[in-house]
């Protein structure tokens, strides 16, 4: 049997088994005790808005999808009336793939997340292990579905077609339906975050979690749609990008060397999951025990396995070491990402403490220190990312002296560091989806008057979850950096491919002179179009959030004893969860066309040189931003809850009104811009290779 074929099937196999394995998890969750009325209430209202507004969404994103479909079909690989209509049709085919996987891994992790979220509230009455367990099992079904589907849907796609070009095309499936998915339900959660916060913390001085304010059930539902099934589109994104970049220029490789580089990535993808497989089965926790430490544990467990598994992979099937360090480096350098992001929006560590101390000066001080961290929180893991592409460059290069093929083996060594970083995906995963269904525990907690202890419980859990999602957003943004510039790869491969295709009478292209006036140009315009995209998000983000005040202050002025909490008197929350629906179906689309039409306007007027620059700029520029925006956010949200806590004065306090201001210039930075920049730097980057062929034939220059 082909040895191709039985790497495939193995992936194919460690698939299903996570896919097994999420299902035992969801049974085990299930099962666990719920009696509590109006906790089931509550929650019933929470899954029925994540799902109204996720079905809504998807209905948009259907006919962007259809659209798309439809231009793929007529240009791409390249134009229809060249004859080529059976690859053109095979590419809409495995674009459409991708969008539904990708729509697969959001629905499947609400589906879960609102129910554990009532599973974990109530398993704090017997004590903080089993509600750890019940949020931290909860969230790991949607990580082993996540890695599970992108898994198989590479796997499936290569088997089927044998061209890597065409997964390309399944990742821009998944890329664009993420980069939406993300922005729009950033914009929803933020919405709801910012206006119960400011009319129900600042104006009011009430509780996070106050039943009377209508806002609450929006922001709630929001955790679900934003940070559960937006950050499951986006990291299945990224996984599947750092497959489709490895297996275009691994692929190219071995047509020329006949060497083992399509298999190994595949071994080294589908030992991953396994190792996040073991991983999260491993995870526990004392009756008394640290939840942040039991998250970090088992991710440490996890990529020792790895580090492992592949070891002793690449010694029996005889793959190239240096290959191998290259992606233990991007995996270690993963970690690292982790433990800096760690530092700078942890609680226990000085700058969260530093930023609460200040919020005893006022809100503007706040945010001056804040924005600080934040930015010296960039250096690090910008650093980290450097040396790993560099490393993995140098140490594969030589790999290529003996055919001439040096950049490829270079480039492919870039894209198996993306691969390694990426391997812990599933463990990942399932420490950022434990984070919003532990804060929806909590709130379901304050809400169903559960106690002081319970809520105590969910407290020190939200908090672990906080520390953690700050981690998981800082390992995808670091792996999205080494992700596009394999793409970038990807892209030179494109180009040179078409050159051979098309017997052009050009050079090939090895790299990208910045003196090159076509390639400065793009640089530019590539490093505008970041902080153009996050504006337009966090303006979205801004308009919602007004007009949900106002009809807070609505119902809090109309509505006969809601404010005093009269017995039996409801607020009106599905209103608030309208304004947040129909504002992020609003505001999603043009933000992600814009990334979309400067691509293709840079590459139609500058052509390959100018996309090179616009890609290299569109990296540095979005990686800074999306670094910057995350840890600012986790750092001043973490400050908050720090005062709250009981220090500075505690809740209630003018520190703690700071602090809440800084809480909530942070929400857009960390849950909806920050997060949604490194899917557009993906799109763009997968734009770039799929229209590679039109940009170096049809450009204006």
């Amino acid at each position: 049997m082909d040895h191709t074929l039985i790497a495939i099937l193995f992936s194919i196999l460690i698939s299903l088994i996570a896919f097994g394995f999420a299902a035992w998890l969801y049974r085990w969750v299930d099962s666990r005790e719920s009696e509590n009325a109006k906790i089931a209430s509550i929650a019933d209202l929470i899954r029925s808005g994540a799902n109204t507004f996720l079905k809504k969404e998807y209905l948009v994103l259907a006919k962007f999808a259809g659209v798309v479909a439809l231009l793929i079909l007529l240009f791409l690989p390249t134009p229809i009336w060249k004859g080529t209509w059976t690859s053109n049709l095979i590419m809409t085919f495995a674009y459409l793939f991708g969008t539904v996987f990708s729509a697969f891994a959001g629905k499947i992790g609400i589906f879960v997340a609102t129910i554990a979220n009532r599973k974990t509230a109530e398993a704090a009455l017997q004590g903080i292990r089993p509600s750890f367990l019940s949020g931290f099992r909860g969230g790991a079904v949607m990580g082993m579905a996540v890695v599970g589907a992108s898994l198989l849907g590479v796997s499936l796609v290569f088997y089927l077609t044998k061209n890597p070009t065409m997964i390309l095309g399944f990742s821009f499936g998944a890329s664009s339906l993420a980069l939406f998915a993300k922005a729009g339900g950033g914009i929803f959660t933020k919405t709801a975050d910012i206006s119960a916060d400011l009319v129900g913390k600042v104006e009011l001085g009430i509780a996070e979690d106050d039943p009377r304010n209508p806002a609450v059930i929006a922001d709630n539902v929001g955790d679900n749609v934003g940070d559960v099934a937006g950050m499951g589109a986006d990291l299945f994104d990224s996984h599947v990008a750092s497959l489709a970049a490895a297996l275009v220029i691994g692929f190219a490789i071995d047509e020329i060397t006949g060497s083992k580089n399509t298999i190994l990535v595949f071994v080294y993808a589908a030992l991953g999951l396994l190792s996040s497989i073991i991983g999260v089965a491993s995870a526990k926790m004392g009756k008394h025990g640290n939840p942040t430490r039991a998250l970090n544990t088992s991710t440490y467990v996890t990529t020792a396995l790895f580090t492992i598994l592949t070891g002793i992979a690449t010694w029996a099937l005889h793959f190239e070491w240096r290959i191998y360090l290259s992606a233990i480096i991007g995996l270690l350098v993963g970690v690292i990402v982790g433990i800096a992001t760690d530092y700078f929006t942890d609680d226990s560590k000085p700058p969260v403490r530093k930023v609460s101390e200040a919020s005893e000066s006022g809100p503007a001080l706040t945010i001056i220190s804040g924005v600080s961290y934040g930015f010296l929180s960039v250096l690090p893991a910008m650093i980290g990312i450097a040396i790993s592409a560099f490393a993995a460059y140098k140490i594969s290069a030589p790999l290529g002296i003996a055919d001439n093929l040096e950049v490829e083996y270079a480039l492919f060594g870039i894209a198996m560091a993306a691969v390694g970083m990426l391997s812990i995906v599933g463990m990942i995963i399932s420490n950022d989806a434990y984070g919003p269904i532990v804060d929806n525990a909590r709130g379901l907690a304050e809400m169903g008057d559960l106690g002081e202890e319970v809520i105590a419980i969910t407290d020190s859990l939200d908090s672990a979850g906080n520390t953690v999602k700050a981690v998981t957003k800082g390992f995808a943004i670091g792996a999205a950096g080494l992700t596009v510039i394999s793409l970038l790869g990807a892209f030179i491969t494109e180009v040179n491919a078409a050159i051979d295709e098309h017997a052009l009478a050009i050079p090939k292209i090895t790299g990208f002179d910045i003196m090159n006036p076509a390639v400065f140009f793009g640089l530019l315009i590539g490093a505008a179009v970041p902080a153009v995209f996050s504006a337009m998000l966090m303006l979205g983000v801004n308009k919602n959030a007004e007009r949900m005040v106002a009809e807070i202050h609505r119902q809090f002025e109309t509505i006969p004893g809601l404010k005093e909490g009269k017995e039996g008197v409801m607020p009106e929350s599905d209103k608030c969860i309208e304004i947040a629906t129909s504002g992020a179906l609003k505001e999603l689309i043009p933000a992600g066309l814009i990334a979309i039409v400067m691509t293709i306007f840079v590459g139609f007027i500058g052509g390959v040189y100018a996309i090179g620059g616009y890609l290299a700029g569109n990296i540095v520029s979005g990686l800074l931003l999306a670094l910057f925006m995350s840890n600012s956010g986790g750092l001043w949200d973490n400050s908050k809850k720090y005062v709250e806590s009981g220090h500075h004065g505690g809740k209630g306090s003018e520190t703690h009104k700071a602090a809440v201001v800084g809480d909530t210039v942070g929400d857009p930075f960390k849950d909806t811009a920050g997060p949604s920049i490194n899917t557009q730097i993906t799109v763009v980057s997968l734009i770039s290779s799929l229209l590679a062929v039109l940009f170096l034939m049809y450009s204006l220059f």
